[in-house]
C-alpha cells in the first residue's frame, strides 16, 4: 500500500508540474483528476477517518472519499452512497446518509454475513444493492450466463477469495461459487 501511495503523490507532483502551464479550467480539472487518482489509493482508515453522524455534511464527506461509483436516492430523503475499494481492494463501503444530507453510518458491505444472503432467484438490481460494484463481469455465451465477481476477505482478515454470482439471461441468479483470487489482485 505504501508503495501505491507514494506512486500516488509522485504523480501528484507531476500533475502540478503540469498545471502550472494549464489555464484555470483546465488546471481545475487537472486537480480534480488528481483528486480522484489519491481518493481510489487512499488507505482506509484516512478515507472514513472522522465521519461523525448528524455532524458531517454530504459534501464533506465527497471531498474526502471522492465521487460516489453509485448513488441511491430513496422515496424518504435518504441516500446511499456506494464506494468499492477495487478492482484489488477486498472492501466495499456503503454510507448512509440523512433527509438533511447528514452522515447516519457506514457498512463495509463484503462480508460472509451479506454474501451468505445472495441467494438464486434474486435480480441483479438486488444483490448489486447489497454487495456494491463487482469486481469482473465475465460473459459465457455458450451457456448463456453472466457471471460476477467480487474480491473479498473470506475468512474477515487474510484470505482473499472470488465470491461469484451466476446470472441467467433474464438477469436472476441462478447459483453462487466460490474461486481462488485473481492473480496480481492481492492486497
Amino acid at each position: 500500500m505504501k508503495k501505491t501511495v507514494i506512486a500516488a503523490l509522485a504523480a501528484a507532483v507531476s500533475m502540478s508540474l503540469l498545471l502550472s502551464g494549464c489555464d484555470q479550467q483546465q488546471s481545475e480539472e487537472g486537480l480534480n483528476k488528481l483528486k480522484a487518482l489519491f481518493n481510489a489509493v487512499k488507505p482506509d482508515n484516512l478515507l472514513l477517518k472522522n465521519l461523525q453522524p448528524g455532524v458531517t455534511t454530504e459534501a464533506q464527506i465527497r471531498e474526502q472519499m471522492g465521487e460516489p461509483e453509485t448513488e441511491r436516492n430513496y422515496t424518504d430523503g435518504s441516500k446511499r452512497l456506494e464506494y468499492p475499494r477495487g478492482p484489488a481492494g477486498t472492501n466495499t463501503y456503503m454510507v448512509d446518509l440523512d433527509a438533511s444530507g447528514r452522515f447516519v453510518s457506514v457498512t463495509q458491505v463484503l462480508t460472509a454475513a451479506n454474501i451468505a444472503k445472495v441467494r438464486p432467484g434474486m435480480t441483479m438490481d438486488e444483490v448489486r444493492r447489497l454487495l456494491g460494484k463487482p469486481t469482473e463481469v465475465a460473459e459465457y455465451r455458450l451457456k448463456k450466463e453472466r457471471v460476477w465477481s467480487w474480491h473479498w476477505l473470506e475468512d474477515g482478515v487474510n484470505q482473499d477469495a472470488m465470491f461469484n454470482a451466476h446470472f441467467d439471461p433474464d438477469g436472476i441468479v441462478v447459483t453462487t461459487s466460490r474461486s481462488e483470487s485473481i492473480r496480481g489482485a492481492q492486497r
